[in-house]
């Protein structure tokens, strides 16, 4: 792949939406492939902190079911939002895939938990560049219901979901702006 090449794909990457996808499904051989990408992450001591529940069919539909219940019984009722609780389900509904992204933190504590996160982050992003690859359209939400996901799956100790990777195909990605990173960089030469 020569440079010109891989700053366009890394350039191409977006967050495609559920409301945007397709009712077309993914190969589960597709799946494990973006999974591999994300399994080959940078990891501080070699400590693989990523762990990914992957829901498809009715167990996505049921994740939907549980969200938008949980955020009905944990919101106060002058702030619950009908069209909240609606658009909660319709993404996990929607979307052909979604995982849960789960970070294992070290037991032994080698490395600070910030670099896990990293790590964890590093491994979403290989997912999500392979998602691109593909067609596939991905979409990290790290909504505050992921606190609640331990009572809708078992999760090993020390074990904390970091959020939802939903996952599908779409008919045209979304538009981006970045501003330059110009205004983003110091250098300093002396």
């Amino acid at each position: 792949m020569t440079p010109e090449a891989a700053h366009q794909f890394i350039r191409s990457r977006r967050s495609i939406f559920p409301r945007m996808y397709t009712s077309q499904p993914i190969e589960r051989e597709i799946i494990e492939a973006i999974l591999e990408d994300a399994n080959w992450a940078p990891t501080h001591k070699l400590t693989q902190p990523w762990r990914y529940k992957v829901l498809t069919g009715k167990a996505k539909n049921r994740l939907g079911d549980f969200l938008a219940e949980t955020y009905k019984n944990t919101t106060p009722p002058e702030k619950f939002l009908p069209k909240k609780y609606e658009k909660t389900r319709d993404k996990c509904y929607r979307a052909a895939c979604v995982m849960l992204i789960c970070m294992q933190r070290d037991p032994a504590r080698r490395v600070p938990e910030w670099e896990e996160v990293a790590a964890l982050a590093c491994s979403v992003q290989n997912m999500w560049l392979s998602c691109t690859a593909y067609g596939i359209g991905a979409y990290w939400s790290s909504s505050a219901l992921r606190q609640y996901v331990g009572e809708f799956i078992d999760l090993e100790e020390g074990e904390s979901c970091m959020g939802f990777f939903y996952m599908g195909y779409h008919e045209q990605a979304g538009k981006t702006h970045r501003s330059p990173i110009s205004e983003k960089v110091v250098w300093l030469e002396a």
